[in-house]
């Protein structure tokens, strides 16, 4: 009596039947009870330590925390608003064939983007020390002491920075666009610029949009450096409160809650808004 070994099929053996050995994956499971154990002992530490979960609730909605969260994003959008307008016209500048422009706007984003935003906001705010006037000469001018208000100096410092960040964003996506759109404005007529307004802007939002929602998104963090200006902005109108209290870790839990619920609001709004500029691009493919 013979026995038939297994069925060979193209030179392979047939396996059908044979139990196949699982894979323990014991560094994931490491990793995840690493993980579980530091989260356990975050909660611990929370739960646990002097902290009076009762201040945060009672801080939470409080005017002063309600009016600097206000400002926070007041100063958020002016500000990111006055960069994107920068941001293009210096994109525009970069990419002239005129070298003065050209070199002008590459000196602009040499210089916010390689010092930092605070220390921007002081130049700003301390702008008397250096001209003690400002305006224009015989027509209207007055004291840089009292025009430069920590709400100007905020949006100045933040808006101009951000425009140097801006604009490399622009730049990549009007050169994303491909060269064909160009030359086929020039050959219906159009000038530079309404070409650029009408046919590669509109085309590069695609790209530009998810770096500029992150950008935003960043904008609304950054606008706590604006406290040492005494913009009153959430993080500083926290201060105030924790200097007169001592609850100092308290009102840090309410300022940070504040930022990520504004964070996590905006989130999905910059999804959406990344979905609709896609539109073109989806039916393309399809």
């Amino acid at each position: 009596m013979t026995t038939a070994g297994p069925v060979l099929t193209s030179g392979f053996p047939d396996l059908t039947g044979v139990p196949m050995a699982r894979r323990t994956h014991w560094g994931r499971w490491t990793a995840a009870l690493a993980i579980i154990l530091v989260l356990l002992a975050l909660v611990r530490a929370f739960a646990h330590g002097q902290i009076d979960w009762p201040v945060v609730g009672q801080f939470l909605t409080v005017p002063v925390i309600l009016t600097g969260i206000v400002n926070t994003v007041i100063m958020s959008v002016l500000a990111m608003a006055l960069g994107i307008l920068l941001g293009v016209i210096v994109a525009v500048m970069r990419l002239s064939p005129n070298p003065v422009l050209s070199y002008c706007a590459a000196f602009y984003v040499w210089l916010f983007r390689g010092t930092p935003v605070i220390l921007q906001l002081l130049l700003w705010f301390n702008l008397a020390l250096v001209f003690p006037t400002i305006g224009i000469p015989g027509v209207w001018s007055g004291r840089a002491v009292d025009i430069m208000t920590p709400f100007l100096s905020a949006l100045l410092g933040l808006g101009i920075n951000q425009g140097a960040y801006t604009s490399e964003v622009m730049r990549a996506g009007i050169l994303s666009v491909d060269a064909g759109q160009h030359e086929a404005a020039q050959a219906i007529g159009m000038g530079r610029l309404r070409a650029l307004r009408r046919i590669i802007l509109p085309q590069a939002m695609r790209v530009v949009i998810p770096p500029l929602g992150n950008e935003f998104i960043g904008m609304i963090k950054t606008t706590s450096l604006a406290s040492v200006i005494q913009y009153p902005e959430i993080l500083h109108n926290a201060e105030n409160i924790y200097y007169a209290n001592s609850r100092v870790i308290e009102l840090l839990i309410v300022a940070g809650f504040w930022y990520l619920l504004v964070v996590s609001i905006l989130s999905p709004l910059q999804h959406l808004l990344e979905k609709r500029f896609a539109r073109g691009t989806q039916v393309m493919t399809r």
